[in-house]
């Protein structure tokens, strides 16, 4: 079998390797299609924390099951899955608290172990979520939509407020698409003009500069330092920031401002909980995902032409096809 290798930053290859085997409890899924994030984007540049080289990515994932060991979920050979790349130890306090997404050996496909750019995968049963309904390629987006739907559950925001999203690359639109179900006054602030265009076929107010109106909830979707920080500003007094993206380094505030607008300040890292109810709500056609996807290529094509997606014009979401 041969899987796509990120050897180093802006080095891809092929790599031989042994076909995995279902198990008790694992079970044998074939790849089919493969979601490009922002956090390979990132590894390809070598700027993704807690990320080690080689390593395979891929944890947006659409599969269909092969084979699956007798199981509760009711799992079985043919069935297509989206794939929750999370990997907790079970038995920690944050898992206790049933909060596995902070589990301190909490393990992601892709990122901390290998992932899906590769035909087949072995993986545990109770991480396959399954849909008769949908395609691969929406199974592929759960996981970007969980980013959002967690996010947003953090925030607690609700309608009769006010919301700020900055950003709006994949991980922004998700938080868009759970803001608009949470129902506040929406707005989100981007910088590129098509992207801008874009959230506008959303129906929501989009911004290319600061216009000076706080908002009671304000996201960082955009994963720069910079960006990050310019947040504390767009807060109004008593609201809450939610920082959804992420940065390798530190970022700092002005404290008395911090102090005097008594601002809540809240990480919200990946997914907890959110796919069953994703797919429900694409299946019902409250989310669509559909105009996301705007670039696409093969697996095989990786090596070549992966460095072509970074700063891509018109590039919202791009689709690896494997098989």
């Amino acid at each position: 079998m041969i899987e796509i290798v990120l050897n180093r930053p802006g080095e891809f290859g092929e790599r031989e390797t042994d076909a995995p085997n279902s198990s008790e409890t694992n079970a044998l899924v074939s790849v089919r299609s493969i979601g490009v994030c922002g956090t390979d984007l990132h590894a390809f540049a070598g700027r993704q924390p807690f990320f080690k080289y080689p390593r395979v990515l891929g944890h947006e994932l659409g599969v269909e099951v092969l084979e699956a060991p007798p199981n509760s979920l009711g799992i079985k050979a043919g069935d297509r899955c989206a794939i929750e790349p999370y990997v907790n130890c079970g038995a920690c306090r944050a898992c206790e608290l049933n909060r596995p997404n902070c589990c301190p050996e909490l393990r992601v496909l892709g990122v901390h172990v290998d992932g899906g750019m590769r035909p087949l995968l072995s993986v545990p049963v109770r991480l396959l979520h399954r849909s008769e309904k949908l395609s691969l390629d929406q199974l592929a987006l759960v996981e970007t939509l969980g980013i959002g739907a967690h996010a947003v559950a953090r925030s607690e925001v609700k309608a009769g407020e006010t919301a700020l999203i900055v950003g709006a690359g994949p991980i922004g639109l998700s938080v868009i698409q759970f803001s608009q179900l949470a129902g506040p006054e929406l707005r989100v602030f981007e910088l590129s003009e098509s992207r801008r265009e874009f959230v506008r076929g959303l129906g929501v107010e989009v911004i290319s500069e600061f216009d000076g109106r706080l908002s009671d909830v304000v996201f960082d979707a955009t994963g720069n330092p910079r960006a990050m920080e310019a947040a504390f500003d767009y807060v109004a007094p008593g609201g809450r920031l939610v920082m959804v993206g992420l940065v390798q380094g530190r970022i700092s505030f002005d404290d008395p401002h911090f102090h005097r607008m008594e601002i809540t300040l809240l990480a919200s890292r990946n997914s907890c909980h959110e796919f069953p109810r994703i797919i429900r709500l694409i299946e019902d056609g409250e989310i669509d995902t559909t105009p996301w996807i705007t670039h696409r290529l093969e697996l095989g094509e990786v090596p070549q032409r992966f460095q072509e997606l970074p700063g891509r014009a018109g590039l919202v979401k791009a689709i690896v096809d494997v098989g």
